[in-house]
C-alpha cells in the first residue's frame, strides 16, 4: 500500500505526494505526473502498479500550489474544473511547478538509490516532457498523449534523456497530424501511436481501449528497463 508523504520544492512550497513501494529492493524510481484530475484513484492505481514491478513510485499532487487534495472523477464537470485548476497553474509564474516536479525527482533518486524515470498522461505527459527537456536527475521521460506537445513551443525543445512518447491516432485534443510533426522533428524520441482515443490508457475513462494500454505499459516497461536497469 503507498502512502502520502510532504515534499519541499526549492522556493520552499511543501506539496504532498502518494509513494508507493515495492516489495524488495527498488530497481529503480517512477516520478507519475497526473491527469488534469488531481492524484485520485486511478494515478495512485497506476503507482501501485508500477511499484509491483519494482518500482518506488511517487505521484506529486500538482496542483496543490492552486488548491489542496484535489481528487476528481472523469465527468463533465469534472472535466470543467480539471481544467480550470490547469490554467491556474499554467498561469503561475514562469517557474510554475516545475520545482514541485524537481522535488519529486529529488525524492524518488534519495530513497530509491536508483535512478528515475519520469511517466506523465495528459496534462501531465505535457510536463514529463518539459522536465526531460529542463530538470536534473532523471534517466528517461515517458509522456502518454501529452496535450501541447505537439505546439510550435514544445516541439522546440531539445531532451537531455531519452523519450518514449505514446499517442492515440483517434485522440481529439492531439491531432495526428502534429504527432507525425513531432516524430519528424525529434528523430530521437521514440514515438508510438495506437488506434486510441485520448486517455487510452485510464481504465475509468469511456476512452479506455485495453490493447493500446496493455502494449503501451509492456513497451514502456521495456524502456524503463532498458534506461534505469
Amino acid at each position: 500500500m503507498g502512502q502520502s508523504v510532504d515534499l519541499m520544492g526549492a522556493d520552499g512550497f511543501v506539496l504532498p505526494a502518494w509513494v508507493a513501494t515495492p516489495a524488495g529492493a527498488p530497481r529503480g524510481a517512477v516520478v507519475l505526473l497526473q491527469e488534469i484530475f488531481g492524484v485520485n484513484a486511478h494515478i495512485r492505481s497506476v503507482a501501485e502498479r508500477f511499484a509491483a514491478s519494482g518500482y518506488l513510485a511517487v505521484a506529486p499532487a500538482l496542483f496543490a500550489r492552486i488548491e489542496p487534495a484535489v481528487e476528481l472523477g472523469y465527468g463533465p464537470e469534472d472535466m470543467q474544473a480539471g481544467m480550470a485548476l490547469k490554467a491556474a497553474v499554467e498561469a503561475l509564474p514562469a517557474a510554475g511547478v516545475m520545482p514541485d516536479i524537481q522535488a519529486a525527482i529529488d525524492y524518488a533518486a534519495q530513497h530509491s538509490g536508483r535512478k528515475v524515470g519520469i511517466l506523465g498522461f495528459c496534462w501531465g505527459g505535457l510536463l514529463s516532457w518539459r522536465a526531460a527537456c529542463t530538470l536534473r536527475g532523471l534517466s528517461a521521460a515517458v509522456p502518454y498523449y501529452g496535450g501541447g506537445m505537439t505546439t510550435a513551443d514544445e516541439v522546440a525543445r531539445k531532451p537531455l534523456v531519452p523519450v518514449l512518447a505514446h499517442f492515440g491516432e483517434r485522440d481529439p485534443w492531439i491531432a495526428l497530424a502534429g504527432v507525425q510533426a513531432f516524430a519528424l522533428a525529434h528523430p530521437e524520441v521514440v514515438v508510438q501511436t495506437y488506434p486510441a482515443d485520448h486517455g487510452f490508457n485510464c481504465d475509468q475513462r469511456g476512452s479506455y481501449h485495453e490493447p493500446s494500454a496493455v502494449t503501451a505499459h509492456d513497451r514502456t516497461l521495456a524502456f524503463l528497463g532498458q534506461h534505469l536497469g
